[in-house]
């Protein structure tokens, strides 16, 4: 080494911690990638992203060949700086040592630290580059990182360690949620907000969404040929429920378009008519998740279907419009009877009707009653009094305030609701009556 001139060794130096920074800069890099990113580049056939995933496929034979090489180089470099102290100040035990804590900074400094900053920062830029690298460099060491690889493999069986395999590496569904509110530059608004209604579909149940028994438009089918008539002439739908004796015996479901192609003869519309072109009903239990419902819709290769519960008693009725309206947002004009009012007052608080859906009334107006327990303001109150309340009584429920202002048929009719302004998130429906 005497015969090496100074100058060289330190060029030497530099090379070898560049060498090292490369090493490391790849192995942060290629760490870093985003793989959903990286496989969207191979469906495009980039090359790179093509033997970056290669690469990764084995991650222990691509972390096997980088560390292999970066502690090669690291080693040298040690060497090379003890050779450089001694050459300037003689075997110097000082020297040695200050020699050692100085390749220690430059190995921190400009091949560890530095280098995986930027590896980090930039994963894509620099990691398909140094596939093309990485890849002959693999082949030509092969047998040596097979070789350090035979230990690791054998203390890992030692320790009843696994490696995972990239293949089983799936998103959950939180996961999902939250790559998908990240990704607010890159998804609009509106695309944002259907995804993830979509991943709610599951937890959400047709209870949630499906218009309640007394808004049901309805026809008596054992009513004279002229309030038929007058009934189906005024409704508000094409898909008219109809029942016999009590509303909530239903027995059919009438299309308003056969109901005008029978209306044109000369028989007219009378009950033994509509049997005739009448649809048997469709029911199903209480709690069906809402994406259930969703996929029977499809099987059923039908629109509309009717809520019961437990003991057959008819709760309310669900449309697939109903389902469309949770994913994108209302698009269509609701019936009269299915109108939920909310009547803004000067004060900034809201008059609403006692059956108005909470989920509604949360997403609507912004307030945040729980969703865990009754689904109307009417049941919500009623389950916190215990009772029914007499008009004039108030109470703060999850949070807001209401006044009761009418009720009737054993229910609430009407309540006034405070401001919305309260707590951004309701864990208890513990509540306060004034």
């Amino acid at each position: 080494m005497g015969a090496i001139p100074l100058s060289a060794q330190f060029i030497a130096l530099g090379i070898l911690l560049l060498l090292s920074g490369v090493f490391s800069i790849a192995e942060t890099s290629m760490m870093a990638l985003n793989r959903y990113r990286l496989k969207a580049l191979v469906r495009l056939g980039n090359r790179g992203a093509i033997i970056t995933t290669e690469l990764l496929a084995r991650t222990d034979r691509l972390l096997g060949v980088i560390l292999l090489g970066n502690n090669l180089i690291n080693a040298a470099a040690a060497v090379l700086v003890s050779i450089i102290t001694v050459r300037l100040f003689g075997e110097n035990e000082i020297a040695l040592a200050i020699g050692t804590l100085i390749v220690t900074f430059l190995i921190l400094v400009f091949s560890e630290i530095t280098p995986k900053v930027i590896g980090a920062t930039y994963a894509e830029q620099i990691a398909l580059p140094l596939a093309f690298l990485l890849k002959p460099l693999l082949k030509g060491l092969y047998p040596v990182v097979w070789f350090v690889n035979l230990f690791v493999q054998s203390l890992l069986w030692i320790f009843r360690l696994k490696t995972p395999d990239p293949a089983n590496n799936k998103m959950t569904p939180d996961e999902l949620r939250t790559l998908v509110l990240e990704a607010g530059n890159y998804i609009p608004k509106k695309h944002q907000s259907i995804l993830l209604n979509l991943f709610d579909l599951e937890s959400i149940t047709v209870d949630d969404v499906m218009t309640p028994r007394n808004q049901i438009e309805l026809i008596d089918i054992d009513a004279p040929p002229e309030v038929l008539r007058q009934q189906i002439a005024t409704a508000y739908h094409r898909r008219i429920p109809l029942y016999q004796g009590q509303p909530d015996n239903i027995v059919g479901i009438i299309l308003l378009r056969k109901v005008l192609a029978i209306s044109a003869d000369d028989v007219g519309i009378n009950a033994v008519r509509l049997r005739e072109i009448m649809r048997e009903p469709y029911f199903i239990p209480s709690g069906t998740p809402l994406f259930t419902q969703l996929q029977q819709f499809q099987e059923h290769q039908d629109r509309l279907c009717f809520v019961v519960d437990e003991y057959g008693e008819l709760m309310g009725l669900l449309t697939l419009e109903d389902i469309v309206e949770e994913l994108i947002g209302e698009f269509a004009t609701h019936s009269p009877l299915q109108s939920t009012h909310f009547h803004r007052q000067t004060d900034g608080s809201y008059v609403v009707e006692g059956g108005s859906l909470l989920r509604e009334l949360n997403r609507k107006l912004g307030y945040h009653f729980p969703l865990d327990g009754p689904k109307t303001l009417n049941g919500l109150i009623l389950e916190h009094f215990r009772d029914i309340p007499e008009p004039g009584i108030s109470a703060t429920i999850a949070g807001h305030r209401l006044e009761v202002m009418q009720t009737q048929d054993r229910a609430v009719k009407t309540v006034r609701l405070a401001s919305a302004a309260g707590p951004k998130k309701v864990l208890t429906k513990g509540a306060t009556e004034s």
